[in-house]
């Protein structure tokens, strides 16, 4: 039990500070000792695993990590002769709280700079998202793969080049002035929506819902919102975006741990607070030219999901709208087989099977948990019970999630049970 708790805060840790680390050291020590950085990060982290098994978690770890990291790197550093020592001191257990008195200043600085440099505009979409994913959030390449739509192999190929590329044209961090800014905020605004993402719908381990990657994007987007160049309505409506998905995190887990879904989610445990909160970001997000943005119609949805006082009061014509419009202004695979789940309320399960078959013709699910999931419902619903078993049985066996591949299990057996083919489980 005491090593699974370890286990636990480890990863609740390395999720919310493994990025301040990278962020604080490459703004001291400059983005020319990224590799090396990257090192002392994880190899702290290593050794956070095996001190704290036979001591107990110390009373600041933030500034526990940042100082064995450090000290690390200043090691390293110092063996292979790669910088003056003059101005720099290894830190001790009884320094460290002297030292580091105002790390959250420096960390809140340094995230910002971090994120910004990982946007410059010298590098690609693509390599300023996985730069972004990878060493602000601390995503693993199949993380990374899953978020993208990528394979792992092509994700570590290009967060090598796009390290490379990062150090030859980004010589230091630094918050870039009004202009520049303004011109890489969207780049920003979508790595703290993919960051948010990851940590709303955990793809792999043991938990549905990672709060810390949660409200560590929350807190960047509000960071954002002070700087008078951020201000817009994109900006606006991440945030009442992030607020809505947030008011419903008590809602999607049982005492037990098990996973809720949105038809059975006790919507008295919404918080009221952070919704009325989002109502207030959205109604701020108005846009001068009248186009609304991704996050402008995700933020809508989400608003009529957690206002409907029941499941069966969604208004689902409106939800399904939404999605209609943002298809058509930023088409993705993923989206269109979201959009599935509305359309099937509004037209029936039948008609929802022959839009998950047109939707599929067009895009490639072969090994895309959710559309199997979807499909196995609609089966279910329309009485297809020779397909049925199989086809969430595939749902299983491509679920990397260990709490929704139990949910998917748990949902077999009383399907199963309620249509008397429990013969047929594996």
């Amino acid at each position: 039990m005491q090593e699974k708790n370890l286990t636990n805060t480890l990863d609740h840790l390395f999720r919310n500070e493994y990025g301040k680390v990278v962020a604080v050291l490459t703004n001291k020590f400059g983005i020319s000792h990224l590799e090396q950085i990257e090192d002392a990060a994880q190899d702290t982290f290593l050794k956070a695993m095996q001190v704290w098994a036979y001591k107990s978690v110390p009373d600041n770890p933030t500034a526990w990590l940042y100082r064995v990291a450090q000290n690390s790197l200043i090691d390293f550093l110092r063996r292979e002769k790669k910088m003056d020592f003059l101005g720099d001191t290894i830190l001790s257990e009884k320094t460290t709280s002297e030292n580091i008195v105002s790390l959250d200043d420096t960390i809140t600085d340094s995230q910002l700079k971090m994120i910004f440099a990982c946007c410059h505009p010298s590098l690609s979409q693509e390599h300023q998202i996985i730069l972004s994913l990878k060493l602000i959030g601390g995503f693993s390449n199949r993380e990374l793969a899953e978020a993208l739509l990528k394979k792992e192999e092509t994700v570590a190929k290009s967060f090598t080049r796009a390290k490379k590329k990062f150090r030859e044209e980004v010589q230091f961090l630094q918050i870039p002035v009004q202009m520049g800014l303004q011109s890489r905020l969207f780049m920003v605004l979508q790595v703290i929506y993919l960051l948010f993402s990851e940590g709303y719908s955990a793809t792999t381990g043991s938990l549905i819902l990672k709060k810390d990657i949660c409200y560590e994007s929350l807190r960047l987007a509000l960071l954002l919102q002070k700087n008078k160049y951020c201000k817009h309505p994109n900006l606006e409506a991440l945030i009442a975006l992030m607020c809505f998905h947030a008011s419903r995190f008590d809602a999607r887990m049982n005492d037990k741990r098990e996973l809720v879904t949105l038809e059975h989610q006790n919507r008295s445990r919404y918080n009221e607070e952070l919704i009325q909160i989002g109502i207030y970001h959205l109604e701020n997000s108005g846009t001068a030219d009248k186009k609304p943005s991704s996050y402008h119609l995700e933020a809508a949805r989400s608003y009529y999901h957690c206002t409907a006082k029941t499941f069966q009061n969604t208004d689902w014509k409106s939800i399904l709208y939404l999605y209609d419009v943002q298809l058509r202004m930023h088409y993705t695979p993923m989206l269109a087989l979201n959009r599935i789940v509305p359309f099937a309320k509004i037209h029936g399960a039948e008609e929802g099977l022959i839009e998950l078959q047109r939707t599929s013709n067009e895009n490639d699910f072969s090994t895309t948990a959710l559309y199997f999931a979807i499909k196995a419902e609609l089966m279910f619903e329309t009485n297809n019970l020779e397909n049925y078993i199989p086809t969430l049985n595939k749902a299983i066996d491509l679920t990397d999630n260990d709490l929704i591949k139990k949910h998917l299990g748990k949902k077999l057996k009383r399907g199963c049970y309620e249509l008397g083919l429990i013969s047929k489980l594996k």
